[in-house]
């Protein structure tokens, strides 16, 4: 089954080239590109993973992160964001970020990150399936 990323992101020429690169593994992408959009489509949609940069226009990216953390299902959220201190990237792991990825980025790194995160969630999947305990 084809995983499904939601990219919240308002620079239109980075979301664009992640997009390409997300589709090229043959993930399936949607773009949105502010804050209000961003929670609308996380509301109104099921997606694998949330790409999630923090300085969004109308509804900033740690006010998605706490809104996707109080819903029911669990979805793994990648912030991308161009915040590098030490504070900045403890608070978004502490809100519910999964990883933190501080921009400018490598598109390899990034790719391999995405990757990880989706091995741990279908690991988990497989052991909750089969009844064993996660380690």
């Amino acid at each position: 089954m084809t995983k499904k990323i939601l990219i919240i992101e308002d620079n239109r020429d980075l979301a664009r080239l992640l997009e390409s690169h997300l589709q090229d593994l043959a993930y399936q992408v949607d773009i949105v590109f502010d804050g209000i959009a961003g929670k609308t489509r996380v509301d109104d949609n099921y997606y694998d993973m949330v790409i999630l940069d923090l300085m969004l226009p109308g509804l900033d990216g740690m006010e998605i992160c706490r809104h996707l953390r109080r819903k029911s299902s669990y979805v793994p959220i990648l912030m991308l964001t161009a915040k590098s201190s030490e504070i900045d990237r403890v608070v978004g792991l502490e809100v519910g970020a999964d990883d933190y990825v501080i921009k400018p980025y490598s598109i390899r790194e990034l790719i391999a990150r995405v990757k990880a995160i989706f091995r741990r969630i279908d690991e988990l999947k497989h052991e909750a399936k089969n009844g064993l305990q996660p380690i």
